[in-house]
Parts: structure tokens; sequence; C-alpha cells
């Protein structure tokens, strides 16, 4: 089985409703084209306590994790050092980061017709951007150079921290999964979804079933309950979803468990 993927979004403008998030559906949408799922998703604010707690759980977990935001050099960007005190490790100017940023610099100088200035305070101050906790592992940022960068976790984990500019993030997530989860890809048809609308039948009921489908199969179920759908009103989508060589055998047992039941079932799903 591949590792299971998390997400946290860092930043007070999306708690505030100043900025919409668009990190959630573009990763579910990464993950899905490789053949992956999103396992969960936490948003904190600009909140040094709270990220540095949420940078904890992911540390001590196997999750792979990806954090969008917070990982400037203005004062409301904390990401950085908070991943340092969840590690309880110092932070260090990392060598190669440096000179990404000096060549960014560099590069913006030539741009405006102006001298590079090494020097000069704020070109100083964005070093800082290099600035990660010690033994972190660059994230190339093919936008603009100045690079992300990964931390091992202590659970067997990573937590990969990159921008909160979708325009940077996304390309650098993609970069990620091409490379080092490349292996872990899954082809449109080895994992699938198959589900049955079920009419007049309640959950509780419903639940030694389930329960004894995820026992038996390597599969997950899954229950959609719907109190006013267009088109089949009150129901529960009740399904399994797991690798393809599971799916039917679950599917069946699940098939044969509502009819048991007396339930009375509608269409039948696939994805």
């Amino acid at each position: 089985m591949p590792p299971s993927f998390g997400l946290i979004i860092i930043g007070d403008e999306i708690l505030s409703g100043k900025r919409a998030d668009k990190h959630l559906p573009k990763v579910i949408e990464l993950l899905a084209a490789r053949g992956l799922t999103l396992s969960w998703s936490r948003c904190v604010g600009d909140d040094r306590r709270r990220i540095t707690a949420a940078l904890a759980d992911a540390f001590a977990s196997d999750d792979i994790v990806f954090s969008c935001g917070g990982i400037g050099a203005t004062p409301d960007d904390h990401t950085r050092q908070c991943a340092a005190a969840a590690l309880g490790v110092p932070l260090a100017l990392h060598p190669q980061a440096r000179l990404l940023i000096e060549e960014r610099m560099q590069d913006v100088a030539r741009e405006q017709g102006v001298p590079y200035e090494p020097e000069r305070a704020d070109n100083v101050h964005r070093l800082n951007m290099g600035v990660f906790p010690q033994g972190a592992r660059i994230i190339p940022n093919p936008y603009n150079k100045i690079p992300g960068f990964t931390c091992d976790g202590t659970g067997g984990g990573a937590v990969h921290f990159v921008p909160g500019f979708p325009v940077m993030a996304w390309p650098m997530i993609e970069h990620l999964l091409d490379t080092e989860y490349r292996a872990w890809h899954r082809g449109p048809g080895d994992w699938v979804e198959r589900s049955v609308v079920v009419f007049g039948a309640m959950e509780a009921t419903l639940t030694p079933l389930m329960e004894a489908i995820e026992r038996d199969h390597p599969v997950k179920v899954f229950s959609l309950p719907s109190v006013d759908h267009p088109t089949w009103g009150r129901h529960i989508e009740l399904g399994v979803k797991g690798p393809s060589s599971a799916v039917p055998l679950a599917y069946g047992q699940l098939m044969a468990g509502l009819r048991g039941h007396g339930a009375q079932l509608g269409p039948e799903l696939v994805r």
C-alpha cells in the first residue's frame, strides 16, 4: 500500500476569508492523477504554538505531508521556525539555498539594469528565506529559484514545505510526487471504488456488515447518507474502495449482506 498523504495549509488569510484556499482541491487532483489519495488536511493560522503542534504531529507520523505557506521572511512567516522547534533542532542557512537565492537576486538586478549589491540590507535579509531546520533538504522552485525544504520526521514520514503561492507550490508538489514517490503511482485501473444506492436503511443497522468487510478484506468501506438528493431523495451510498484485486470480493460480500438485510437497492456506481 502507498503511504498516507496529508496536507497542512498555513495562514490567517485563509481562516479570515481574505483568501480562498486553493491548495486542498489541487493537491487532491494531483494525487488522483497518480492513483493516490489524500488522507487528511489541516488548516492553521499564523500562530507559532499551533503551527508547532501541527508539525510535531506530522513529524511523529509515518505520513507524507505537504505544508503550504509561511516559509517567507516577513514577521508573519513562522513555519521555518516552528518546524525547527517541532524537531528540536537549530535553524541554519542552507548552503545550496544560499546559492539559489543569490542567483535569484543577481537575476533580478540584471533584469532591472542595476548592479547586484550582495551586502545591501534588503539582499542580506532575503537570505533568511534559506534558513531551514538543520538537516533539511531543498525542494527546487522552478518559478523563481527560491527553494522550499523537506524535513524527515521521527515517525518515518516526511514534511515537505512549499510557499503559499499556488504558482510556486503546485509545480514543487508535482516534482516531489514524480520523483520521490513515483514508485507509488498507480494506473487508472489499479484503485477501484464501487458503491450502491440503498433506500430505507439505517447506518446503525448496516455498521456490523461494514465492519466485517473491512476485517475480511484490505479495503475501506464508506457510507454517504443524503436526505435531499435531487434524484434519489433520502438514501445511503454504501461502497468499498481499494486495490482492484480486492474490491470485487469485498463488494460481493457487501451486496450479499445488503440483500440479507432485505435492503432496497438502487443504482450501482463504479469509479
